[in-house]
């Protein structure tokens, strides 16, 4: 993976200085794929890819095994570590994959020519080739009149590139929806019909793409084309006879996020049934913090109601509504209920009055307990859950502004002691 905290100036450099070396050692050297679209579209690439005719052990010797790694190696791919700021370039042989036979892995790669291993990618806008030296594109797929077109196209023939790996129908919506290009009508329709065999990707591979489709621009019309295409019904299983209706507000909704991912994207589907979050989050095997703060959004959501007219929440009792609006998940909440107001999903006043309760003194959001445990058991309360409960009580009308101090407390635990 490449470096979080590449400098893009550096990282470009030093992916310009790996090609150089390259070709200084007698080999050809490009580079390859995403960054190559991303420069012609005149973005600043995430990171770098190299292709090249040096075999593994070539790159290795060339550029030091302190510097490289051989993880990818069985697929003629060595990682090249760069200095400080640069992050790191992944350099890979043109190579020519053998047909697979689990719809994700080749059965076996052979190292091959630059044409042969521009045939064998994904899509034309990813299979570009750049020389870095030169300032020369180098297209044996069409890519640049795709780019131009702003059209998504699978290389060659559509169903033989997403029966080599069902993963790439994924990607297919990830890149029209990002990019704002359409599918072209081949490719549409070779996913329209294998959509089903997406359930044989890993669920760690699919959440991976919808963590990418969920927190980027064009992120609403992911969600439509997946359910267009018929690959929201293996995506998501647990909503499978939904109305349009409800991909649209879901949508409409995850675009109007300040700040998206996929936990809060989850919590959009799941609000009307809570017990799907957590079956959702197991089935594509989630980090334990995203379906945590998925199923916090999801249960905060039925706590505080949408819609709901401020006065009448903001009426309630504030120990009901501290443990939602004082929690650190709490400026997620305060998103959420002003994007699922803004698609008439909840009241505009609500939302508004949440944002401005998350945004107070911490505290006030949360002050610190009038009494502890060991207090308690100085006052004569009993050990046990009994200390527990008295804690609980104390809290609550702390909270409600029914106890102000130190000594408020005493004398109410002391009354509550000689109540019995």
């Amino acid at each position: 993976m490449p470096s979080v905290t590449a400098d893009p100036a550096a990282a470009r450099a030093f992916a310009f200085e790996v090609v150089a070396r390259l070709r200084r050692a007698g080999h050809e050297a490009v580079w390859a794929g995403g960054c190559v679209r991303d420069e012609l579209l005149g973005r600043t690439p995430a990171d770098y890819d190299v292709a090249t005719s040096a075999r593994p052990d070539a790159v290795r010797a060339l550029f030091g095994h302190r510097r490289t790694l051989a993880v990818g190696a069985a697929f003629g791919v060595i990682t090249v570590l760069g200095p400080k700021g640069a992050g790191q370039v992944e350099v890979a042989t043109f190579r020519a994959d053998a047909p697979s036979t689990d719809g994700r892995h080749p059965a076996g790669v052979t190292f091959c020519s630059a044409r042969e291993d521009a045939l064998r990618r994904d899509f034309t806008i990813n299979g570009l080739f750049f020389d870095p030296l030169e300032g020369e594109v180098l297209d044996y797929v069409g890519g640049q009149q795709d780019l131009n077109d702003g059209i998504i196209r699978a290389i060659g023939v559509p169903s033989m590139r997403f029966g080599e790996d069902h993963l790439r129908m994924l990607r297919a919506v990830r890149f029209s929806a990002g990019f704002d290009f359409p599918l072209e009508r081949k490719t549409r329709r070779a996913i329209e019909s294998m959509a089903r065999f997406v359930e044989s990707v890993s669920p760690e591979r699919i959440a991976a793409e919808l963590r990418a489709m969920c927190s980027r621009p064009g992120r609403g019309q992911a969600i439509e084309l997946l359910v267009d295409t018929g690959l929201a019904g293996p995506v998501f299983h647990e909503f499978t006879g939904q109305p349009p209706a409800f991909w649209s507000s879901a949508a409409a909704t995850l675009d109007a996020l300040d700040e998206p991912d996929l936990p809060l994207a989850l919590a959009i589907l799941c609000r009307h049934e809570p017990t799907a979050v957590g079956r959702l989050s197991r089935r594509l095997r989630l980090a334990n913090h995203e379906g945590k703060l998925a199923g916090w959004l999801v249960a905060a959501l039925a706590a505080i109601e949408p819609a709901t007219p401020a006065d009448e929440l903001a009426g309630r009792p504030w120990s009901e509504l501290q443990p939602w609006l004082a929690d650190a998940c709490r400026f997620r909440l305060a998103d959420l209920l002003r994007a699922l107001a803004a698609q008439g999903g909840g009241a505009a006043d609500t939302a508004a009055w949440v944002s401005r309760q998350v945004n107070r003194p911490a505290t006030e959001l949360n002050p610190p307990p009038l009494l502890g445990g060991a207090e308690l058991l100085t006052l004569g309360v009993p050990a046990g859950p009994a200390v527990g409960q008295t804690l609980r009580k104390l809290r609550r009308l702390q909270l409600d502004g029914r106890l102000a101090s130190r000594t408020e407390a005493v004398d109410r635990v002391k009354a509550w002691q000689a109540e019995g």
